[in-house]
């Protein structure tokens, strides 16, 4: 059931619910937005009309209009916005503690409002919330890794990584994780739209929000393939769907240095048509 629900008090008959929908099953009978019972069945879930309603008038999937943020006069100042883009930078160095809690989950539920193909919001969040339990996680690949190389057992052009499991076990650098204490695995069902688009999407609005929390990133292929190609049994140990498909691994925690500037990359490459 989806509960569309119009508040005949507040509804001004605009219409705009209608213009906006999507699925465009919402119709005006008797000069009220309503939805036929046949149709419900082709909504994409996607609260338009909940959103776009001037007057907060329109109830949908048990959501009312009282438990959204207003947008007025809450978006970031543009030139902000611009620094705040052009100031990331991945990270490599973090402080040896944890994040709180609540920031971890407010990271979490507000990257998960990033769009998705066909809003299937069918993107998993995999992540290790504990420095320590990141470390487990890191030795046992970097162990993995190790039998691999001393068994030969590295695929063709990842033989660098013989490399990082030298450095670990001699100088104890971790060039995979990079000694952050957090580790986050986008992943989606092979058989949605656009999995790893979705994934993607999403770890960028994870990536940027984190930085305006003042919480550091870094885009971490190296573990990535060492999750998925080399030990991917790595994957059912972390409880990842088999049918799911890794989009790829961000590591995060509080950094342990601090930019001061922007770089300057000038003018984007672009093809005008």
């Amino acid at each position: 059931m989806l509960s569309f629900e119009i508040d005949s008090q507040t509804c001004t008959r605009c219409g705009e619910c209608v213009a906006d929908c999507p699925a465009r099953i919402i119709k005006m009978e008797e000069g009220v937005p309503t939805i036929d019972p046949e149709k419900e069945a082709s909504c994409y879930r996607c609260q338009h009309c909940l959103m776009i309603c001037p007057t907060g008038a329109v109830s949908i999937l048990g959501l009312k209009p009282t438990g959204s943020r207003p947008l007025a006069g809450g978006f970031p100042d543009p030139d902000k916005l611009e620094t705040l883009i052009k100031g990331r930078r991945s990270v490599r160095r973090y402080k040896p503690e944890n994040l709180e809690p609540d920031l971890m989950q407010r990271l979490l539920d507000v990257s998960w409002h990033a769009p998705t193909g066909m809003n299937s919001r069918d993107v998993l969040f995999t992540v290790v919330d504990d420095r320590n339990k990141l470390a487990e996680l890191r030795n046992d690949v970097m162990l993995g890794l190790g039998l691999l190389v001393r068994g030969e057992g590295l695929p063709e052009g990842m033989e660098f990584f013989a490399d990082f499991v030298r450095v670990w076990e001699e100088k104890q650098i971790d060039i995979l994780f990079r000694g952050a204490p957090h580790l986050l695995i986008a992943s989606a069902p092979r058989q949605s739209a656009s999995p790893v688009p979705n994934c993607l999407i999403a770890l960028s609005y994870f990536e940027l929000f984190a930085q305006s929390m003042e919480v550091g990133t870094v885009w971490n292929g190296l573990t990535k393939w060492a999750i998925t190609d080399l030990l991917p049994e790595t994957l059912q140990r972390l409880g990842i769907p088999e049918d799911h498909v890794v989009g790829y691994v961000i590591s995060f925690g509080r950094p342990a240095l601090r930019f001061h500037r922007t770089v300057q990359h000038g003018s984007a490459n672009i093809n005008r048509v």
